[in-house]
């Protein structure tokens, strides 16, 4: 079919947007039609997203899609991972989903050790042990509104229950499902043992696979939207597994960055890898599309620059991300680092302090401007990358020869350059849309204009061209900084 038009719902931490992509053949082309904030909400002590606000941006650009006159043929959603809403017997939502990063999961994973431990949920699931892990919500759900809990009939994740919204269909998908350590890793389906272990309700039905078609908009959506209607595909609806089919590898074994707020880095695999030195590493075997294994390990990605940023604005200084980028370069390299997944940066508040107090209990220069912080950041995240590589390679017995960046991380072209630097293999970083991307392949292959993952990757090869970053600093200096780095990340503050 030629101009075979789908819409992409991309949501995001911190932002959302719909993006039109047409497929002639043998080029993808993509157009945002909207785009929009996610701003989440604290009421009552408590951090949720406001999901109905979502909901009614999602329905805009829907209703551009029709008034554009473009012939959509289908949509499919996805979002970050982990979070839910309950629904009950009567279909209504049961209040505002909570935020992964509330913190009423602090401490959880020791608290339920005596229930089942951590080395039997992830000989079971497979997933990193995370605060925000959808088990340990759940857990907290019980502990802190049981009577909430007891009315849900079921629980769908943020694009399934978006989706429901939309068509008045109740599925989970698979990739989005995987993400919460309820699954059990090697059977894809639901891990029913988990549930009696804690004691908590199994509210997860209907599982399908990326690609089911959920049917059309409802009625009532159709109607409010002008008539506009057409199908409803579960895409990879974990917002990374759908980067990952967009990762423009022309072979079947590469390690990829998806980068973004967070930075997911792992490979493809065909089954699950979950043996005890991949606990010990803390390494997720997430759901991926088409039979594969997302075989990552969770990384804090750009967050604390954003989160920085934040503050400055706070401050009366409104720079932008080229400015912090610009002063960054300006700075003396390799003078201090920081643990970017050390507990003390997983929350929203003043980072540049945070960082400078970690710098000072680890005996460190301490950052004094602004250029001096995002430094730290930048490079701290950038070895974080190499320590990661290097886990990568010792669990599956292989090096790795590249590093696929994808995601709007790659516009940091500072950040990409330092990832060849500090893991001394080329970057290959493209393309910014991955996400939306592989929304989209997954779409075409529903429809069946594409044959599988490697067929979307030609596709991505084809349409969008990537930028190749070479390590070419001096190798002692960042050998020694490495070294650095790691002793840092084993200090005990």
């Amino acid at each position: 079919m030629k101009d075979l038009k789908m819409l992409a719902i991309d949501l995001g931490a911190s932002s959302g947007r719909g993006i039109v992509g047409s497929y002639n053949g043998s080029k993808l082309t993509l157009r945002e039609n909207h785009r929009f904030s996610n701003d989440p909400v604290t009421v009552s002590g408590h951090f949720r997203w406001d999901i109905l606000r979502i909901f009614h941006e999602i329905k805009q650009s829907i209703r551009e899609a029709g008034l554009s006159g473009e012939k959509i043929v289908g949509m499919g959603i996805d979002t970050w991972g982990v979070d839910y809403g309950y629904i009950d017997k009567y279909g209504q939502l049961l209040g505002n989903p909570m935020h992964y990063r509330d913190t009423r999961t602090d401490g959880l994973p020791a608290a339920i050790e005596d229930k089942i431990s951590a080395k039997e949920l992830y000989d079971i699931t497979g997933i990193q042990t995370l605060n925000f892990n959808t088990v340990y919500q759940l857990v907290a759900d019980q502990r802190d509104n049981p009577e909430l809990q007891a009315a849900a009939k079921q629980m769908l994740f943020i694009p399934d229950l978006l989706n429901y919204f939309l068509t008045g269909v109740k599925a989970t998908e698979y990739t989005i499902a995987s993400t919460g350590a309820l699954l059990n890793a090697a059977t894809r389906k639901v891990a029913p043992e988990i549930f009696q272990k804690l004691g908590l309700p199994q509210l997860i039905d209907n599982l399908v696979e990326p690609g089911n078609c959920l049917g059309t908009l409802s009625r009532e959506v159709s109607e409010e939207l002008g008539g506009v209607n057409f199908k409803v595909f579960n895409v990879a609806s974990h917002d990374t597994a759908s980067a990952v089919i967009a990762v423009p590898a022309a072979q079947d074994d590469f390690i990829y960055i998806s980068s973004g707020t967070w930075s997911l880095m792992g490979a493809e695999l065909n089954a699950p890898l979950n043996n005890e030195q991949c606990r010990a590493l803390n390494f997720s075997n997430e759901g991926g599309a088409m039979g594969t294994i997302r075989f990552l390990k969770n990384i804090m990605g750009l967050w604390t620059v954003q989160e920085s940023r934040r503050q400055w604005k706070r401050e009366g200084k409104d720079f932008s991300f080229a400015d912090l980028q610009n002063f960054a370069e300006a700075e003396k390299p390799l003078v201090s680092f920081i643990n970017p997944d050390h507990p003390m940066f997983a929350t929203p508040g003043n980072m540049p302090e945070r960082i400078r107090r970690f710098c000072e209990l680890t005996g460190q220069h301490v950052p004094e401007n602004e250029g001096q912080i995002v430094r730290v950041i930048m490079e701290s995240l950038a070895l974080r990358y190499r320590y990661t590589m290097d886990g990568i390679s010792a669990l599956r017995g292989k090096p790795v020869k590249a590093i696929h960046i994808v995601g709007g991380g790659t516009k940091d072209t500072f950040l990409c350059q330092l990832a060849a630097h500090a893991c001394n293999v080329p970057v290959i970083a493209g393309p910014v849309e991955a996400t939306a991307i592989g929304n989209l392949c997954m779409q075409y292959i529903a429809a069946g204009e594409l044959k599988d993952l490697s067929e979307a990757r030609a596709l991505v090869r084809d349409s969008f061209d990537p930028v190749v970053y070479e390590p070419t600093a001096d190798r002692a200096e960042w050998e020694d900084a490495y070294a650095r780095f790691c002793k840092i990340c084993d200090a005990q503050i």
